[in-house]
Formats: structure tokens, C-alpha cells, sequence
């Protein structure tokens, strides 16, 4: 029996080239050889606002996306988190034996909650949702970065907390990440991964994004001070340019550095340009073809949803019993 894999993406902001180079590029490489499960997690997005109708749009957006990708609708399944009730159940039934110190705790709850006046309850509860996501279906490996990595071992503390008080009932997932892929960081501020969320209009190359703003976005990148690319002293928006490059086209290190090396930043910046443009283009007319055909996004989640149903209700039937509910 082939191991679980669970991992999802917001529908929230825009789906960028670290999106695509960290994650959906090794779910596309690792689904034949798991039993995958790819959710979009449209109710960790509402711990924030969003316009309900940009929302509906960006669930269908995110669901095309990962099509386009390469996501085998045939071999994984793909659905919406809020489709099936089991998620928000088991959320529940969790949050009830996790302790408030630990997501106290959580960096990325600090961190949000510092930049608001009033912080909902949502927020705090968001890392006990993730548990139920993954727990929901005994998923053994759940591909996510490192900026997730403390929820995920959250999400283990969950699991041994409830076994230990209730009987053996969920799989502990594992601590490593196998399959994440490069880190990609800011255009704008290299020292930051690249984000969805972020505001500054140079920051990202989003999926979508026609060949023009892609060349305007680059060119505009951070690099340093040294005129030309130095492989053994390049500052950090250089070696993500550099990284970019390699992650799209999969040359060795030792074909960048014959590559790049003493290349000037103008060049370096239209080649990684062009390689981005080349590498979209084929992703975003495929991306086309899927949203212009009438019901096949919804016929994709439907039958996603109606996969995985079982699964997460036997684990929530399995969870009252444990707890004694009804």
C-alpha cells in the first residue's frame, strides 16, 4: 500500500513561480509513487476576509493551476477543503485536547497577530486545522516548506496527545520534508521568501502573468554591488536569480558556473527573464485550455471530494468512538 501524501495551497493572492518551483513541480513528480491528496484549503483563507465572489474565483483558479501543472486528476485527488464537512468536524474534536500555549507559541500566529488590531479566533485555531487536514486522512508525508515546518510538528504533538488519551487512532506523520523544492525568494527583498501576500507591485512573477510584466518584474530584481556574477561571492538576490534559472531548466551546478560566471547582471536578468517566459507559456496555455471547458473544473472537484470521503469519514466515525461522542 502506497504511503499518503496531503498538501494544499490557499486560494488567496496569486499563485507565483515559488509556488510553482516549490511545491506543485515535486507533487507533479512524486504522484505516481504516493497516494496523493491535494486540497485547496479555501477555509484557512477565511481566518482573513475575502470577498466572497473573488474567493469562489480563486478556488477554480487554484484547482486549474494545479491542472496545469500536471496534477493527474486520474491518479490524485484534487478538491476544496470546505466540500467535505469531515475537515471542519475533526477540527473541532482536535482543538479540544490541543493546549492555547501551544499555538501560543506558533511564530506565524505571533508574527500575524502583531500586524492587527483585533485577532480572530480563526487565526489562532489555523494550525489545528491543519492538523485535521492531514490527520483527517492518516497522510504518513505532507510536502511543505520551511515556513510551515513547526505547524507540521504541531500537527504530530496533536496526534501523540490524542492517541495518548484516547487509544491508537492517527498516524503520526513524518517530521522530514522530502519533497520540497527550491526555495524561492523575493525579487524585491531577497532576504524574504517570495509571497503571495506581499504588496510591493516587482516582488513576484506570478503563474498568470503575461511574457511582458514577467521581463519588467526581473529586470527589476535585487542584485548587489559587484558588476558581474562572482559564483563564489554573489549576494543573495544574484544567487536567487541564479536559483531560479536552475530550478526551471535543471542544469548541475557546475553547468551554471561555466554558465554564468562573470556574466553581467543586465545579462543574467534578461537570460532568467527568457527562461521564465518560455517555461510559463506552454503552463499558461494549458491553463486556458482547462478554464474555457464548461463544467470540468467542477466534474475534477466533485469527484476529488467524493474520493476522499470515505477516508475522512471513517476517521471522524473513528475519532467519536475513541472520544465517546455519539
Amino acid at each position: 500500500m502506497k504511503t499518503r501524501v496531503f498538501s494544499g495551497m490557499q486560494p488567496s493572492g496569486n499563485l507565483h513561480i515559488g509556488n510553482y518551483l516549490g511545491a506543485l513541480k515535486n507533487w507533479v513528480r512524486i504522484q505516481h509513487d504516493y497516494d496523493c491528496i491535494f486540497c485547496i484549503v479555501d477555509l484557512h483563507a477565511v481566518t482573513v476576509y475575502q470577498e466572497p465572489r473573488e474567493l469562489r474565483a480563486k478556488i477554480r483558479e487554484i484547482a486549474a493551476l494545479y491542472l496545469a501543472a500536471g496534477i493527474d486528476p486520474k491518479v490524485s485527488a484534487i478538491m476544496v477543503q470546505s466540500s467535505v464537512a469531515a475537515h471542519a468536524e475533526l477540527a473541532w474534536m482536535l482543538t479540544c485536547v490541543t493546549p492555547v500555549g501551544w499555538l501560543e507559541r506558533m511564530t506565524q500566529y505571533k508574527a500575524k497577530a502583531a500586524k492587527q488590531e483585533s485577532v480572530g479566533d480563526g487565526l489562532l485555531q489555523y494550525p489545528v486545522l491543519m492538523a485535521a487536514d492531514i490527520l483527517l486522512y492518516q497522510a504518513g508525508i505532507v510536502p511543505v516548506g520551511e515556513d510551515q515546518a513547526q505547524h507540521l510538528e504541531l500537527t504530530r504533538d496533536i496526534a501523540q496527545r490524542f492517541n495518548t488519551l484516547y487509544g491508537e487512532t492517527f498516524v503520526v506523520p513524518e517530521t522530514s520534508l522530502p519533497t520540497v523544492g527550491a526555495r524561492i525568494m523575493g525579487l524585491d527583498d531577497p532576504m524574504q521568501k517570495m509571497s503571495k501576500s506581499a504588496s510591493g507591485a516587482h516582488h513576484a512573477v506570478a503563474l498568470l502573468d503575461p511574457p511582458d510584466r514577467i521581463r519588467k518584474t526581473i529586470m527589476r530584481a535585487t542584485t548587489d554591488s559587484q558588476p558581474s556574477v562572482d559564483m563564489d561571492s554573489a549576494g543573495p538576490g544574484v544567487l536567487n536569480l541564479l536559483a531560479i534559472y536552475q530550478a526551471f531548466c535543471g542544469w548541475s551546478d557546475e553547468q551554471m558556473r561555466s554558465h554564468f560566471q562573470g556574466m553581467r547582471y543586465g545579462d543574467l536578468k534578461k537570460q532568467v527573464a527568457e527562461m521564465v517566459v518560455s517555461q510559463l507559456e506552454p503552463f499558461q496555455q494549458r491553463y486556458g485550455q482547462i478554464v474555457s471547458e464548461p463544467g470540468y473544473l467542477d466534474a475534477i472537484l466533485r469527484d476529488g471530494a467524493a474520493r476522499v470521503a470515505p477516508v475522512a469519514e471513517e476517521t471522524v466515525r473513528l475519532t467519536k468512538e475513541r472520544m465517546g461522542l455519539f
